[in-house]
């Protein structure tokens, strides 16, 4: 399957949707649901396996997905807002919730994904014109660039990254 190609067309979850995923360490697809391959537009033969990224939209910033994996590796949880790729070349918005899945041990097995309809205001208001920002900070001068305004901008708020992004899904 090749990659598709980003169009104008925005698919809107419904209030009470819930998109959820597992995958293996490495990121790979293990289980999704019916939502997910709704909106992902393929069937789950044709996610099962795959990397979670293949619904990775360009206009994502790498920085975000760089807190992603750091947080969860060390066993954290992170919220985020992502806006994913469909196989036809819509995207969607998605306010997720990413953990770690344990075994028996307390190793790492795999990670497991809730996202939900993301707060429209706060996207509009706070997130597109930060990604944008950072998006644009990463062309010029690299992930350093956009990690750089992006904690700066956290410390002028006084705010770690969870509570800025929990605050403006709640507070908008």
């Amino acid at each position: 399957m090749s990659a598709p190609v980003p169009n104008n067309r925005e698919q809107v979850m419904h209030d009470n949707d819930f998109i959820v995923s597992k995958t293996d360490t490495k990121g790979k697809i293990t289980y999704c649901n019916e939502i997910f391959m709704k909106m992902a537009k393929m069937e789950e033969s044709q996610l099962l396996g795959k990397p979670h990224s293949i619904v990775r939209h360009p206009d994502m910033p790498k920085i975000v997905f760089k807190l992603l994996w750091n947080k969860i590796q060390q066993g954290e949880e992170i919220f985020a807002y992502v806006k994913n790729l469909a196989a036809d070349g819509s995207y969607y918005w998605v306010f997720a919730n990413v953990t770690p899945s344990y075994d028996n041990n307390n190793n790492i097995i795999g990670y497991y994904s809730v996202r939900i309809k993301p707060n429209p205001k706060a996207l509009d208001e706070v997130i597109k014109p930060l990604y944008e920002k950072l998006r644009a900070l990463e062309t010029s001068g690299g992930m350093a660039a956009s990690e750089a305004h992006l904690n700066q901008l956290l410390k002028e708020k006084g705010v770690s990254y969870d509570e800025f992004i929990v605050t403006i899904q709640t507070s908008y």
